[in-house]
């Protein structure tokens, strides 16, 4: 019975396969294309990670989720870099206020800091294996708040860069420790930034200084 049954599960065609894989790959280089055109907005407080820095953040953003659900919360440009180095069967979304990010499709939701929990149905409660989340302005309102959304997203991990300034606040609100991986941006910026997290990451074989 149970042979005869899994006969008669439908089958796709070669040709329809190589359609969907097809569909897929441009599919993923449209996320790509659509982060690598969006200019930095620094009303927004952007700052783009350089190659380096978003080349680590996404491996160890794969690592850390074991291939899972991550959600790039204020990091537009991990995501674009995950796009590119993700393993099939992991899934990534971006929570951005620039809706320019849209043009990625599905897998883009707006997000606003000042509204912590005001995401879609569609955004369930702990429904994501690691959060990598960047903070846009260095204020403890902004990361009180973001780290309200982190809670609510993510099953335990979490994965934070921001301003070392903040570091006792990253302590209090996440229990999330500084590693030794320093993020840095395609233009220097004045503020030392750091990574921290709460569980035990790959990033700690960094030096401070990377070449």
């Amino acid at each position: 019975m149970a042979d005869s049954e899994c006969d008669d599960v439908p089958q796709l065609s070669a040709h329809a396969l190589a359609a969907l894989q097809e569909f897929y790959a441009e599919r993923e280089e449209a996320v790509q294309c659509a982060g690598d055109a969006v200019e930095e907005d620094w009303q927004l407080s952007q700052f783009w990670y350089d190659e380096h820095t978003a080349i680590v953040l996404a491996e160890e953003a794969i690592r850390g989720s074991d291939g899972g659900r991550i959600a790039c919360l204020s990091c537009p440009t991990l995501f674009s870099k995950l796009a590119q180095l993700k393993p099939s069967g992991c899934h990534t979304t971006l929570l951005e206020f620039d809706r320019r990010f849209e043009a990625i499709g599905t897998d883009f939701v707006f997000y606003d800091y000042r509204n912590p929990l005001c995401l879609p149905a569609s955004i369930e409660r702990h429904s994501f294996d690691l959060v990598v989340a960047d903070p846009p302005f260095l204020s403890e309102e902004c990361l009180w708040n973001t780290a309200v959304t982190i809670k609510f997203l993510t099953k335990a991990k979490v994965l934070l860069c921001t301003g070392a300034v903040l570091e006792e606040l990253v302590a209090q609100t996440l229990d999330a420790h500084k590693c030794s991986f320093a993020p840095r941006h395609v233009r220097n910026l004045a503020n030392e930034f750091c990574c921290y997290a709460n569980y035990k990451t790959g990033l700690d074989c960094y030096k401070s200084e990377h070449t």
